[in-house]
């Protein structure tokens, strides 16, 4: 994967070109920011360009033998450690999952958890970076490079390592290899230990410029520009929610539906439609959960800004505004600061492996009392 394959993050690039330049590239870097703004593109594009023997005009040549092997995630100094998702009593590494891995990415770098548990697993059930993976670390990284001078170890999401497995990691980072390079890729920094996160160069991929997803968009989908306009401004800056919307993912129609649902019943009141409600969504995956809260947490923002009669200001789809034209008149300043902090409590009680069934129950019951008071 080279640097003109990654949308936009042109600043970054070009951080990360000044390094390579200079020789001065340091032991270990974390790429944080939002879903989807291409963290996990960036790496894979500076590992190929630190191991390319042919660079021009600041990118890899893409033609080398090592650039080659890219094209294919297969350098054999380049090693992935991944979340996996325990099977019975056996632990899982990255190398059971990995094929499954650079598959998805070679379709497209720009995926997040909730694709790669649907893809590893059920999407009910996530995973962690277990202890075992850190023998499976130390071992590739003191072997010998294969063909490059440098070794590279794109570990995705560390957040999710176990304390076991983040401390046996640390001194590695401490004292690595020559010419070795971590390149930690997160969505979650403050679920990073102190420790790992002190050792690392910061490199934060900010949100993408709203131009820069819609020409994405028309020169990808072949979408119109006022579509591809919605979109951009729906997304938030990220390239995966944009795509997504552009797809219509199933998972974008399905809390849009929940969403809906929930909040009809909650004006009508039906108790026992909402604990059935409670018991359905309590079913998916904590991902799942997570982001259908996220969703609703935009639809109660785009509601209020829709009660302000200013277009611009309302980034959502066609289906969602003719929705909100009925509904948007229930959220207002008396209830919009309580809606949102008990979304965001839910949220947080999600995160926390709180009980599903109890979190969901709650949250429709207080929201009861606030949509129709």
């Amino acid at each position: 994967m080279q640097f003109k394959d990654v949308i936009g993050q042109e600043a970054v690039k070009q951080k990360l070109q000044a390094v390579v330049a200079s020789n001065r590239i340091s032991q270990a870097y974390l790429f944080s920011g939002d879903k989807g703004v291409g963290k996990l593109a960036l790496a894979i594009s500076f590992a190929q360009y630190i191991m390319c023997t042919d660079k021009k005009s600041g990118d890899s040549c893409g033609h080398c033998p090592s650039c080659k092997k890219y094209a294919k995630l297969e350098h054999p100094d380049c090693h992935f450690v991944l979340p996996v998702v325990k099977k019975g009593s056996s632990t899982m590494i990255t190398d059971n999952v990995v094929n499954h891995f650079r598959e998805r990415v070679l379709q497209s770098p720009y995926l997040d958890l909730t694709d790669w548990w649907n893809l590893i697993g059920d999407g009910k059930k996530e995973g962690m970076i277990y202890k075992e993976e850190s023998e499976n670390i130390a071992r590739k990284i003191y072997l010998k490079p294969y063909e490059s001078d440098y070794k590279v170890m794109i570990i995705w999401h560390p957040e999710l390592m176990n304390l076991t497995c983040a401390n046996k990691i640390l001194k590695t980072l401490e004292e690595p290899p020559e010419k070795t390079v971590f390149l930690l890729v997160t969505d979650d920094t403050s679920n990073i230990i102190d420790t790992i996160y002190s050792r690392t160069q910061k490199l934060v991929v900010p949100n993408l410029a709203e131009e820069t997803i819609v020409s994405s968009l028309v020169n990808k989908y072949k979408i119109s520009k006022d579509d591809a306009l919605t979109h951009a401004r729906t997304s938030s800056g990220s390239w995966l929610r944009a795509s997504r919307l552009v797809e219509v993912s199933e998972l974008t129609e399905t809390n849009f539906e929940q969403f809906v649902f929930l909040m009809r019943t909650c004006w009508a009141r039906k108790v026992l439609d909402l604990i059935s409600w409670s018991k359905e969504i309590s079913s998916y995956g904590r991902e799942r959960q997570k982001s259908f809260l996220e969703y609703a947490v935009k639809m109660v923002r785009e509601s209020f800004m829709n009660n302000l009669n200013d277009e611009s200001l309302v980034f959502a789809s066609k289906r969602e505004k003719e929705f909100m034209q009925r509904f948007s008149p229930f959220i207002n300043e008396d209830n919009l600061i309580f809606i949102y902090s008990e979304l965001n409590r839910a949220y947080a009680d999600v995160i926390r492996n709180g009980n599903p069934k109890l979190i969901f129950l709650d949250l429709s019951l207080k929201l009861v009392k606030v949509i129709r008071p």
